[in-house]
């Protein structure tokens, strides 16, 4: 409820900094109160304007600071010591299941003697993506 409220005072506040601020004159309309143009005839004087918008809009950011402390202190301790604080505390972890890997070792042949023989007039085998070649013609007697 607190909560509720103090964030409607923090709007406020924001509204009221918003208007303030476009309300004051810029720095360069002081440079036509020189040519006459009337700025002494304002509500509140000559000068009395830019330091009465300048206090008030000090005083309200003034506000506006110390409510955001306020409402970043009521969100930080909003949650109870045992409550998650954030999302990824909500999730649940379980226990990884265990990895097993069965490893199989082939051994090496030893000696060259071990290796598969190749008969001396068998065909080389064609490269790999080339085209079926014919078969080899019967040997002549």
């Amino acid at each position: 409820m607190l909560q509720q409220i103090l964030l409607t005072i923090h709007l406020l506040l924001s509204a009221a900094i918003i208007g303030l601020v476009l309300l004051q004159r810029g720095k360069g309309a002081d440079a036509g109160a020189g040519f006459g143009s009337g700025a002494s005839g304002t509500v509140f004087g000559a000068r009395g304007s830019s330091t009465f918008f300048s206090k008030t809009t000090a005083v309200l950011a003034t506000c506006f600071f110390v409510t955001s402390l306020a409402l970043a202190y009521m969100a930080s301790h909003r949650a109870g010591a045992g409550a998650p604080k954030s999302l990824l505390d909500q999730v649940p972890v379980s226990a990884p299941a265990p990895v097993t890997t069965t490893v199989t070792r082939v051994p090496a042949p030893a000696a060259a003697s071990e290796l598969p023989s190749v008969p001396e007039n068998a065909p080389a085998s064609a490269p790999a993506g080339a085209p079926p070649s014919a078969p080899p013609a019967p040997p002549a007697k």
